[in-house]
């Protein structure tokens, strides 16, 4: 792993083709899961304002679940999602034909939000873990690896897209774009200097694992 300022990145991401591409994925991300986006604490009043904005793009059975439960669930102490529905998809989906879609997401590119979607979303495929608590907290970002990233994949390869690269927005929006540059600068520095190797999953071999 290495750090840029106070959070540390897995090395997953030095060598790491990515870019999403909706016509072989459908959107998968927002559906598959047991648990809906995690969300930061300002990010439940957001999606509580937004809703009488997207609602009428929301599908009945999503409408349904929100009425009894809301847009977001606390699924443990101090960790908050959006809401599912049947353990599927987020509350947030809406269907352009097979291709899942975020609503706040079509809002905002339509003007009518200025919320974006949550940065779990955004950042994705990035996951984060919090170690530790209070000023001691380290933030950890780990490239989530599972099938459903794979046309991403082939897509990243076919357009010679980097996942540093992909994630420039949502990166800018959550740390900065001092941050991001940042980051850039130490993923080139990094990889310069220890090149990795990938197996076909794109997960990083040892180095004992490349001399042989």
């Amino acid at each position: 792993m290495f750090a840029v300022d106070d959070v540390l990145i897995s090395d997953a991401v030095l060598d790491a083709p990515f870019a999403c591409h909706l016509p072989q994925c459908l959107g998968g991300c927002c559906v598959h899961g047991d648990h809906g986006a995690p969300l930061e604490p300002d990010e439940r009043e957001r999606l509580e304002a937004a809703l009488p904005i997207v609602e009428r793009k929301l599908w009945q059975e999503a409408l349904e679940v929100i009425a009894r439960k809301g847009v977001w669930i606390e699924e443990e102490p101090g960790k908050c999602g959006t809401t599912v529905v049947a353990g599927r998809e987020c509350v947030f989906v809406t269907y352009d034909k097979a291709v899942a879609k975020c609503a706040h997401q079509q809002a905002y590119n339509v003007g009518r939000l200025e919320f974006e979607k949550p940065i779990s979303c955004h950042r994705y495929p990035l996951r984060v873990e919090i170690h530790g608590t209070g000023s001691e907290a380290i933030e950890v970002l780990n490239y989530e690896q599972i099938r459903l990233r794979k046309p991403a994949i082939k897509n990243g390869h076919r357009t010679d897209t980097q996942l540093a690269d992909f994630l420039r927005k949502p990166l800018s929006r959550k740390y900065g774009p001092g941050w991001y540059t940042r980051f850039q600068e130490t993923v080139k520095s990094r990889s310069d200097t220890f090149p990795l190797t990938f197996n076909s999953d794109n997960r990083a071999l040892s180095r004992s694992a490349r001399r042989r």
